[in-house]
């Protein structure tokens, strides 16, 4: 399996989970907040902070602004300039986080590249089927993350190729469900499972956009790569998508349990760790006389028995120790050791 290494950290199925926090418009399209947002994604140990560089004119056509003249205020209310988001990107460099953004048309994939120096790009589901744009994306050759809302699987597949024949093959797949906020019985995270099989060559991750962090979990139980979720200072502004962003302290929640649940996931492999085998000399049955034996007595089945502890001879073993003669008097209830047979 591929993976993606982004400023030394690396995001591969079954690796310690990758996760970004996704500012969109909670800035409300202004820069201190957007730095003050970055500080806060840094605190609570996220590894990297993602913007979005849409204008008015990377979103809508002007027909649609024609129709709708409030909507490319609010778009245009709500974005960042070129030159706000390259301090932000040396912001993210002075405090050692990670900064990339979603572009929207080529400057913007340009602008990223050349100015912002992101080390990696975000393609947004609804660009899953603008193939000549993916196809412009992937010939910069930087890692990128594809999520996949609104996107069957035959269109996934084709987004991907459509990377894949630049040359590009350093892709981080994401499962997600684009409804803002989504509920927990629709966003289906078998799916993160599926893109496994299915692309078993890429790492597969999953875009968040439920209320809490069970999505999340549940993502990384399956081996989610990366965790992607809206963050915000305060929900209970009004904003694009605000209200279903998550605050500091829950984000900082949700990293430390999807954590937890991959220090438990472990390894596929069986492994018994030092405390498990001290427990069988606790827990284990020896093998113990069930009768007074004599010395030079040929030992039966019937004169054993298999209690704890387990720190003399392995109860599996107790059909070894039948047909040995004692050669020592051995009284009932004693665990028998190999000094007290012959041979």
């Amino acid at each position: 399996m591929k993976m993606i290494s982004i400023n030394e950290k690396k995001i591969c199925n079954g690796g310690k989970p990758f996760f970004v926090a996704e500012v969109n418009s909670s800035h409300n399209g202004n820069l201190e907040t957007a730095l003050k947002m970055t500080d806060a994604i840094k605190r609570i140990g996220c590894d990297a902070v993602k913007y979005q560089s849409w204008s008015a004119e990377s979103l809508y056509c002007e027909s649609y602004y024609k129709e709708n003249p409030i909507a490319k205020r609010m778009v245009s209310r709500f974005a960042l300039s070129p030159d706000e988001l390259i301090t932000i990107a040396e912001h993210c460099k002075e405090i050692g986080m990670t900064f990339f953004s979603t572009p929207y048309c080529n400057e913007e994939v340009d602008f990223l590249v050349d100015c912002c120096h992101a080390p990696m790009i975000k393609i947004a589901s609804m660009e899953v089927n603008n193939l000549r744009f993916l196809e412009y994306i992937g010939s910069k050759h930087k890692p990128v993350i594809l999520s996949t809302g609104m996107s069957s699987t035959e269109e996934i597949k084709r987004a991907v190729k459509t990377i894949e024949s630049t040359g590009n093959t350093e892709i981080c797949i994401l499962h997600c469900v684009s409804q803002y906020p989504a509920e927990t019985s629709e966003v289906n995270i078998n799916n993160v499972r599926m893109l496994m099989d299915l692309f078993p060559d890429y790492a597969i991750g999953y875009s968040d956009h439920t209320l809490d962090s069970t999505a999340s979990m549940a993502a990384v139980s399956l081996g989610a790569a990366l965790i992607e979720k809206h963050f915000t200072l305060d929900n209970s502004k009004i904003g694009w998508d605000n209200q279903m962003a998550t605050e500091p302290d829950k984000f900082s929640e949700m990293i430390r349990d999807c954590n937890k649940i991959h220090s438990c996931l472990g390894s596929y492999e069986r492994i018994l760790t030092v405390n498990e085998l001290e427990q069988r000399k606790k827990m284990r049955r020896s093998v113990v006389a069930a009768v007074d034996i004599k010395n030079r007595t040929k030992i039966t089945p019937e004169m054993l028995e298999a209690k704890r502890p387990g720190s003399g001879i392995p109860a599996d073993r107790i059909n070894e120790v039948a047909g040995k003669i004692a050669k020592t008097n051995i009284t009932k209830g004693d665990i028998i050791s190999e000094s007290y047979l012959e041979g």
